[in-house]
């Protein structure tokens, strides 16, 4: 009892309970890690050609932003390193190489991201039952949704389950069709949701009423 009364003496004078008197585990700030920002380009297989746009992006050290069109030789020119060939290069491929020369003597630790802005040496059609049929250039990630989109989408006439794509035969002449039911890619379907290639033609045929 008496122990019991000096214990709650101390309290008093001292203005408080000490948590490690109690037991109490003492909380730790929990470290934070600062993660350098990363590329967010994608490569798709798209093979970069004459006249594409591009978009190349210094993220550090130094931030560098630039748009340059592929020149007739298939080559950008680039600050620092000069003369880069771009043709049948992927984005990516493009990317590391920027990012190597940059790294040879350049920059410390350099951060790139290269972007496909707009195709103009691959395009595709779209034909039938869209607001705006016609030739587009292929943009990175260019999907059958994506094509019937930037052709303003379908008509009232136009059918979501009656769309075909016809890609040229790679052995002979003519071309492959590929039905494409639009309906299962909003429902989720990314496998219906096939990428487009040059020269592909996107036919979107009336509804059966």
């Amino acid at each position: 009892m008496k122990y019991s009364l000096m214990v709650l003496i101390m309290v008093v004078l001292t203005g408080g309970v000490n948590a490690s008197f109690l037991g109490a585990e003492e909380m730790s700030p929990v470290p934070v890690t600062e993660t350098a920002p990363q590329p967010a380009s994608v490569d798709t297989g798209y093979l970069v050609g004459i006249d594409d746009i591009l978009e190349i992006h210094v993220i550090r050290p130094e931030v560098i932003d630039l748009t340059v069109t592929v020149s007739p030789d298939g080559s950008l020119t680039f600050p620092y390193i000069g003369v880069v060939i771009a043709k049948d290069k992927t984005p990516t491929q493009l990317q590391d190489e920027i990012t190597s020369r940059l790294a040879s003597g350049y920059m410390k630790y350099p951060v790139v991201n290269v972007i496909l802005k707009e195709s103009r040496s691959r395009r595709f059609f779209v034909y039938g039952e869209v607001i705006h049929p016609g030739a587009y250039p292929i943009e990175q990630n260019t999907t059958i949704m994506r094509a019937i989109s930037m052709a303003g989408g379908f008509t009232k006439f136009g059918s979501s389950s009656r769309v075909k794509v016809l890609r040229a035969r790679k052995n002979g002449p003519g071309y492959e069709p590929l039905k494409i039911n639009i309906k299962d890619v909003m429902n989720g379907d990314s496998n219906a949701d096939v990428s487009i290639n040059s020269g592909d033609i996107v036919v979107v045929s009336e509804g059966v009423f």
